[in-house]
């Protein structure tokens, strides 16, 4: 009888085969296509299968360090899935989790993601249904999003609050500059989507940031916009871990008058501590969780009801396999998703987010990003944004597809430290978190 010694490691299957009916389907390539139509870096995985025609797409975009998942997917989980079932998701989540013995971390996790979101995507157009019926059915007709206004001063965020009204939107994220400091979120906008014309992370510095002056711009901002717009729209506001904890609850209390939504990344991961004394001393609405990537790290925040939303980056925890377990978990304890979708998510992680949003029943928001032409036509099929919500094309697995001649046309844009983002510094020189 021969073992597992005798066999190439590509043909090595589970230690089980189907007790009867058709072969399976195994994998017998993947590729990395990496594209950047809108100058953000964008890592997608294909993997092709024994059944022809038949194959799947999977985002593992970590766009601040995009060339280490790249050797991750090629040197290491693709001479690891090759000659798998694909039907044995589960399983090859699971073998390939513990494969490096030491496990998690961004360049891992996406790694396997786009394996992952591939195999997800492949099982639904084996079974002809679009990825939310396989995971139980939808629970909505469409997964309400919110969209980022910002401006560099309070006239510009008007204006852009107001356009996306006019375009339906009913939940929109405000951030405004803070007049001679670098400000988080506030980068020139596209004149027809709002969206940043070209991603500010592309710079190799910034002006300084200091904590209170941004305090106290982001109060004026709200009692600026609330008093234009009234309570007839929902605001989100995004700290991104800028401010010293300590601040960072005076202000979440400070901004409790005006009704946000949410308040976003309060602290950075490593302050979770914080948590407890925030929720001890305000009703404002938290979400968390952009960062991790460890269930370590979300767990206890949701076990102990510290956040209202979870904010996860799919692929950066390993795929739709983690993900759809973290929003089962988090139902149980009251705490809505609201998975992470800026520009720096591929349009098939958007369809994967998609896919979960209208299936979970603790759904909150979901984030959006505005596909420019570009992005659109290297990607046929973009989930549809419209009336404030994003709306599935109903095809089979995630619904979307990539132009890989196109998507050649727009390589990797040239930068001094391949996308990795700058230092932000105090003005007095110290690093600060971004």
């Amino acid at each position: 009888m021969a073992t597992n010694d005798s066999i190439p490691l590509q043909a090595v299957p589970p230690a089980w085969e189907p007790s009867g009916g058709l072969p399976p389907v195994r994998i017998t390539n993947v590729k990395v296509i990496c594209t950047a139509p809108d100058n953000i870096r964008l890592v997608i995985v294909k993997v092709e299968t024994s059944e022809p025609g038949l194959y799947g797409l999977g985002c593992a975009t970590f766009t601040q360090r995009p060339l280490a998942v790249v050797t991750a997917i090629e040197q290491y989980m693709k001479p690891f899935v090759l000659g798998r079932d694909v039907d044995d998701i589960e399983d090859i989540w699971q073998a390939a989790f513990v494969s490096s013995y030491w496990r998690s971390g961004p360049v891992l996790n996406n790694a396997m993601s786009g394996i992952d979101q591939a195999l997800w995507d492949i099982k639904g157009k084996r079974a002809n249904m679009p990825l939310y019926q396989l995971f139980g059915g939808r629970s909505r007709r469409s997964a309400d999003v919110y969209v980022h206004a910002t401006g560099t001063d309070f006239d510009e965020l008007e204006d852009r609050v107001r356009f996306y009204r006019e375009q339906g939107h009913r939940h929109i994220r405000c951030q405004v500059a803070v007049p001679g400091y670098s400000t988080y979120g506030t980068g020139a906008s596209s004149s027809t989507t709002g969206q940043p014309a070209q991603s500010y992370r592309l710079a190799t510095a910034h002006s300084a940031w200091e904590p209170r002056p941004y305090c106290h711009r982001v109060l004026d901002m709200f009692e600026r916009v609330r008093g234009t717009f009234g309570r007839e729209i929902e605001l989100l506001h995004d700290v991104h871990e800028r401010i010293p904890p300590i601040m960072a609850i005076q202000l979440a209390k400070d901004l409790e008058r005006y009704g946000l939504f949410f308040l976003e990344d309060v602290f950075a991961p490593e302050d979770q501590g914080y948590f407890a004394m925030l929720r001890a001393q305000t009703a404002t609405p938290i979400a968390m969780g952009e960062l991790y990537v460890n269930q370590h790290e979300y767990v206890p925040v949701i076990r102990d009801r510290l956040i209202d939303f979870i904010r996860c980056h799919i692929s950066d925890i390993g795929g739709l396999t983690p993900a759809k377990k973290l929003a089962a978990f988090s139902e149980f304890f009251g705490v809505r998703t609201a998975w992470h979708g800026p520009g720096d998510t591929s349009p098939v992680g958007h369809a994967a987010n998609l896919h979960l949003d209208l299936h979970t029943p603790n759904f909150g928001i979901q984030e959006a990003t505005l596909f420019g032409e570009r992005t659109k036509e290297v990607f046929p099929g973009c989930p549809e944004i419209h009336d404030g919500a994003m709306w599935s094309n109903d095809k089979p697995g995630l619904g979307i597809d990539v132009d890989e001649a196109l998507a050649a046309k727009y390589p990797f844009p040239e930068h001094p430290i391949n996308g990795a983002w700058p230092e932000i510094r105090r003005a007095d020189g110290t690093v600060i978190k971004p």
